[in-house]
């Protein structure tokens, strides 16, 4: 069946990108270790795999441990709508970033074009309070200023979709193994 073959193509691929996953999993160790947060952000399934990985630090991946301080930016409707109705949809994550992060805690962008204006200004935001940015995203390489840029190799939005919760699991239990 062309669908089976093609993700585990997607998953042959990704292994291209086992040294950016072993960055982004020791930049979350290491902010986890010195009391920092990470703020999760993106839109549409990635707002879904946002909740989903923040959720996986607070509760447990797979084993009992201490709670991990991770938050998504896309879990409060009520804050999403005022900063859009107050502002712009373009801010949604900026001005949460603006009252959530501090130096050194992380935002971990999802986003499968990386062409999100809402993410591209948490992205901006984040770097201005000196903050490390993740950012996860399809096959085409950024010029956006991250510390760990991690890039599907594909175009097909579900299958990047399909791709990010893979590399998103791999790297919960790259943290979980050191708490």
């Amino acid at each position: 069946m062309k669908e089976i073959e093609e993700r585990i193509e997607n998953l042959k691929l990704l292994k291209n990108e086992i040294e950016s996953i072993k960055q982004a999993s020791l930049i979350l160790i290491e902010a986890f270790k010195n009391n920092n947060k990470i703020l999760f952000c993106g839109n549409g399934g990635s707002a879904s795999d946002s909740n989903h990985l923040a959720c996986e630090f607070i509760s447990r991946f797979k084993k009992d441990r201490e709670s991990l301080p991770a938050i998504s930016l896309c879990a409060n409707n009520s804050v999403i709508t005022a900063i859009a109705n107050d502002f712009s949809f373009d801010y949604v994550f900026k001005r949460q970033i603006e009252g959530l992060g501090k130096k050194n805690d992380v935002l971990f962008a999802i986003s499968t074009s990386a062409k999100s204006k809402n993410v591209i200004e948490a992205i901006k935001q984040a770097k201005k309070q000196k903050m490390k940015v993740i950012l996860l995203t399809g096959k085409d390489k950024t010029n956006l200023n991250v510390n760990c840029e991690i890039n599907v190799p594909n175009y097909k939005t579900e299958q990047i979709q399909e791709m990010h919760i893979v590399i998103g699991h791999i790297i919960c239990k790259n943290v979980e193994n050191n708490f």
